[in-house]
């Protein structure tokens, strides 16, 4: 079972190795990074971790001997975060994503003391849209995602 790992220096090169390998799979259902992304990748990753130092966000990796997956918390506002995952294509359908968010949620209640976590997702991923259901997430609306129609969730935590 892959680990789920608070964001480190160390990370990055794995980390940039995962988003190269998975680019054309994630733009196939989520909103691309953009080229500057992979160019700018050291002093990004820089940044996310001095946002996490301050308790905005909460960057994680999901590990086995590689990275397989990202489960972020950003925006942390009035103890509320928004939930963003991705999971490469070589693992994904196999619970993962399902597994992660459910870990992230009780880290999220437990260790980082959040009360809910917002989610979106694109109309047309339909493997996202089954992970939040199966996690207690419920919808709240529509959305806008980079020019594709999305749905917008929440879940409380207890």
């Amino acid at each position: 079972m892959p680990e789920l790992q608070l964001l480190r220096l160390d990370h990055a090169p794995a980390i940039l190795a995962f988003e190269r390998e998975n680019r054309a799979y994630f733009a196939a259902s989520i909103p691309d990074r953009g080229d500057s992304y992979f160019t700018d990748f050291a002093a990004l990753h820089a940044e996310r971790l001095a946002e996490q130092a301050t308790g905005l966000c909460y960057f994680h990796v999901l590990v086995t001997d590689e990275v397989v997956g990202r489960v972020n918390l950003v925006d942390v506002v009035d103890g509320v975060a928004e939930l963003g995952y991705r999971i490469a294509e070589k693992a994904a359908g196999k619970g993962l994503a399902t597994d992660a968010v459910r870990q992230i949620c009780v880290l999220a209640a437990e260790t980082y003391g959040l009360s809910a976590l917002r989610a979106k997702t694109t109309d047309d991923n339909t493997a996202s849209h089954a992970v939040l259901t199966r996690t207690g997430f419920v919808t709240t609306g529509a959305i806008d995602l980079g020019g594709r129609p999305g749905t917008t969730y929440i879940r409380t935590l207890s």
